[in-house]
């Protein structure tokens, strides 16, 4: 069996255990060990094995990671999810359908603080589901909803995809960060607009709640100026070169500590949860780089990359073309695996691929416009029928819904991802323009 053929057959093997339910981690380990092994020899391996896990776990860039999880968590635990909620009805709440956009709005100011889709997704549920079931609003607009904005976690910066991505393609996450806020801010009027026409066309399934009084909007505002400041001061901060993303985000979990001790309530059982389940998280994400670095350097060893890359070009392809087959791949994938998992799982193949087209720009933006591009991927699998983690997650929630109506209800924002990814795919301005003024 030559090099070639021990690459697909790794590859393969990944995604089969994957598919039997083993972890995303022990699939990656064992298809790369057993595929280093076949390559290179068993001492080579294990050399590698002593070398790597070093050098890997003792990466100073690895260490934003644990601070952004830190932040999220202080932040889900100190209340501001329904803060931030409640602020967003404040302002948004009397239109037909407002509680529906507040709830994304919501969304998208939580997914600021942690970063991540599943967690954006549960924590806003447990704050906007009982509301709009309360006001009457359709259970499957209220699900869709809640499904659709979950994903404006992993979008709205700082996003730990993001990060991920950034070190392993070693681009700035300061640029990855700027270049993502034009299709956030996207993604967030199209999930309005979905939820306005829903409105006009079906007024009785979105009913308006009374008008907020000017006493409760001031007050509700007050309540959340400084988790808007946290925001503002980690992402600018890192974008203006005040301190490294590492420096970013130990400021912004130190902030929102503070916020969540004086403002949430957060006690010392609320801290210790905290920090638990951050560090939970991060080993568990360690674990899977880990991973999908020594899987990466048997694909490399195994030349099939490479041999991609160069059978793709002899297609005569045009590039667009090319690079919208891996974005339907990640669409795809996204039905059935986590985030993180199917980045790390098809960095190693699609990044060189992405090097050797000619998109007529440099490289360095070629692959920040392919990190958003995945970002929005990755997030529209996330609510794809049948098969959305999104989706599930929220029926998990929402036991008394029927799936069905999550599949009606996540239809339209689930078109306005595709169409956000065309957008992008044919207009890359839409995120390199901020990157471009720098």
């Amino acid at each position: 069996m030559d090099k070639f053929d021990i690459g697909l057959l790794m590859f393969a093997a990944a995604l089969i255990l994957i598919a039997l339910r083993m972890t995303v981690a022990g699939a990656m380990l064992l298809a790369g060990m057993a595929g280093y092994v076949m390559i290179t020899g068993q001492g080579a391996l294990l050399s590698t094995l002593k070398s790597q896990t070093f050098s890997k776990f003792a990466s100073y860039q690895l260490s934003v990671l644990p601070f952004f999880l830190l932040m999220g968590e202080f932040a889900t635990r100190g209340g501001m999810n329904s803060r931030l909620f409640a602020c967003a009805r404040a302002w948004l709440g009397h239109w037909r359908g407002g509680l529906a956009v507040a709830t994304i709005g919501g969304c998208a100011a939580f997914g600021a603080i942690s970063g991540s889709s599943l967690a954006t997704a549960a924590t806003m549920s447990k704050v906007a589901l009982p509301e709009m079931r309360k006001m009457g609003y359709a259970p499957s607009l209220a699900t869709g909803t809640l499904a659709g904005g979950g994903t404006l976690g992993i979008l709205i910066p700082p996003s730990v995809i993001l990060v991920i991505y950034a070190i392993y393609t070693e681009q700035s996450v300061g640029l990855l960060f700027i270049a993502a806020l034009l299709p956030g801010l996207l993604a967030v009027l199209q999930y309005a607009a979905v939820v306005t026409i829903w409105a006009i066309f079906k007024p009785e399934a979105a009913p308006s709640v009374p008008r907020a009084s000017w006493g409760e909007r001031v007050r509700t505002t007050r309540s959340v100026w400084p988790i808007v400041v946290v925001f503002a001061v980690v992402v600018l901060g890192i974008y203006l070169g005040w301190f490294s993303p590492t420096d970013g985000a130990a400021v912004g979990a130190f902030a929102t500590l503070i916020l969540a001790i004086f403002t949430g309530g957060l006690r010392w059982k609320g801290f210790v949860d905290s920090v638990l389940a951050a560090g939970i998280t991060s080993a568990m994400m360690f674990l899977i780089m880990f991973a999908a670095e020594l899987f990466s350097a048997a694909l490399a060893l195994s030349q099939l990359p490479n041999q991609i890359t160069r059978a793709i070009s002899g297609f005569d392809l045009p590039p667009i073309v090319i690079l919208l087959c891996l974005l339907l791949i990640y669409i795809v994938l996204g039905c059935f695996m986590e985030s993180l998992a199917m980045v790390l799982l098809t960095l190693p193949v699609f990044v060189p691929v992405m090097t050797g087209l000619d998109f007529g720009m440099p490289s360095d933006a070629v692959l920040i416009w392919f990190g958003i591009l995945v970002l929005m991927s990755v997030e529209t699998g996330m609510i794809s029928p049948p098969f959305g983690m999104n989706l599930f997650l929220i029926n998990s929630i929402a036991k008394d819904v029927p799936i069905q109506q999550t599949y009606l209800g996540v239809l339209g924002f689930y078109l306005m991802d595709i169409l956000r990814i065309l957008l992008v795919l044919f207009i890359p301005g839409l995120a390199l323009w901020l990157t471009g003024l720098l």
